[in-house]
């Protein structure tokens, strides 16, 4: 008990919530992960291949929540590199570009990886670190430096994966919002992009077939995504004796369903689904609807939306008790980052809106995705243990001479910093100076004489 109480630091609600959703992630990685293990060498090759990054990134978490949280401040500084990332897989490089599922959204420089997630984290910590300096910018400027970045990063996102710019643009205006930023601001940003974006749907929607033709075929997904989501015929034909066909767009969808609509309340038991079988990405996007068909509705689709709510309320408690803003906005940026795209995910699989192909945070199958899902529950660990004082009831106060290295704290909160003069106020006005002279110099002749 002391060795796991020396490990592991910080909230422990947190703690629980991270393990049970890797535990989860292990269990219905390797159930629905069966159509991977058909083509794979052994069985054991697509569970071994998720535990490997799931471990890894388990260790992350342990080496990041001893990491004060002041230190990621200069992540900040990564966004620039993420865009430079995101530039290179535009090109689309031969050899540094990889294409999988038809996609370019990863690179290879040794290791294979999605820039686009190194670049959520760093545009979050960057808009945490923008909106805790208020002593240095002016509303306006915040949020033009804050505005900038997102256009630009999440431009270059949008590209090759639309629905990770969207997930990503969305979660920086909430923190924009929580970050006080003024209203009338906001909202006049806001109305000038949703009529753009009712704009350009539109177009997209009533493009006539010569126009579609000259356009890039990520369009053509986003078309047919939308097209099958505003149809009203159903998917699916059912004439009396003959037998169900499911084809076509709406594959995934429907398959979706019927695995939910199997599990019912109490589930088909974890390795007992047959949807696996049938969805191409049941160990990914549609992993939720996986777990509700194994699991049910109760012990599986309502207990992993109730962690990912209960993660979502944990934040919001750790970040009312940090005293500084940028641990604060940290912390507020980390968690909505996971329940933005866990609820998104949620969604696709219930089909409430259009296929995305956002994964399940720490619980989808994945590389980048599981290990940067990792660090965010590092970070948020770090700022519940040194932001918050969370989880430290054994350990004892550090040095002052250590609150501030390299200037990225303290954090005054619009506050001017005290001079070192103040504590001068302390002194008692009524001694006189020449008598304390004095008694100084008598005492320094008695220990010479001693």
């Amino acid at each position: 008990m002391n060795l796991a109480s020396k490990l592991f630091k910080g909230d422990l609600v947190i703690w629980i919530i991270f393990m049970f959703l890797c535990l989860i992630s292990a269990i219905e990685v390797f159930s629905a992960s069966s159509t991977l293990a058909y083509k794979s060498a052994t069985h054991w090759e697509p569970i071994a291949d998720h535990a490997t990054f799931l471990l890894g990134g388990c260790v992350l978490v342990l080496l990041l929540h001893n990491i004060h949280c002041r230190w990621y401040a200069l992540l900040a500084g990564g966004v620039v590199v993420s865009a430079i990332l995101l530039l290179l897989l535009l090109t689309r490089i031969p050899g540094l570009v990889v294409v999988i599922n038809g996609e370019p959204r990863w690179m290879n420089i040794g290791v294979t990886f999605q820039p686009s997630e190194i670049a959520k984290i760093t545009l979050m910590v960057y808009t945490a670190f923008i909106l805790s300096k208020r002593h240095w910018f002016t509303d306006k400027q915040m949020f033009r430096w804050i505005q900038g970045a997102a256009l630009v990063i999440c431009g270059l996102i949008f590209f090759t994966n639309g629905s990770t710019a969207i997930l990503l643009f969305s979660v920086i205006q909430m923190m924009a919002f929580f970050g006080q930023i003024s209203l009338l601001r906001l909202l006049k940003f806001w109305g000038s992009l949703l009529l753009i974006l009712i704009f350009a749907v539109s177009l997209l929607y009533f493009a006539p077939e010569p126009v579609m033709k000259r356009m890039p075929e990520r369009v053509h997904t986003w078309r047919a995504r939308i097209e099958r989501f505003v149809d009203g015929t159903p998917p699916v034909k059912i004439e009396s004796g003959k037998a169900v066909h499911i084809d076509g767009d709406d594959y995934q969808v429907v398959h979706g369903k019927i695995a939910i609509a199997r599990g019912g309340l109490w589930g088909k038991f974890p390795g007992h689904g047959q949807q696996r079988d049938f969805l191409p990405q049941a160990y990914s996007d549609f992993i939720y609807a996986i777990i509700i068909e194994e699991m049910g509705m109760v012990f599986g689709g309502a207990f992993v939306l109730f962690l990912y709510i209960a993660l979502l309320v944990r934040v919001g408690m750790i970040a009312r008790k940090c005293d500084k803003l940028f641990p604060k906005f940290l912390v507020l940026g980390c968690g909505l980052m996971l329940v933005v795209q866990a609820l998104t995910n949620m969604a696709v699989a219930v089909d409430l809106i259009p296929v995305t192909g956002q994964p399940l945070p720490l619980v989808s199958r994945g590389g980048t995705s599981t290990v940067i899902s990792c660090a965010y529950i590092g970070i948020i660990l770090s700022v519940s243990r040194f932001g918050a004082n969370m989880g430290n009831e054994e350990e004892e106060e550090e040095p002052a001479a250590d609150e501030n290295p390299v200037g990225i704290e303290p954090d005054t909160d619009g506050h001017p910093i005290e001079s070192g003069l103040a504590s001068v106020e302390n002194v008692d006005s009524d001694i006189n100076p020449l008598e304390a002279v004095a008694e100084l110099k008598e005492e320094t002749t008695t220990e010479k004489n001693i």
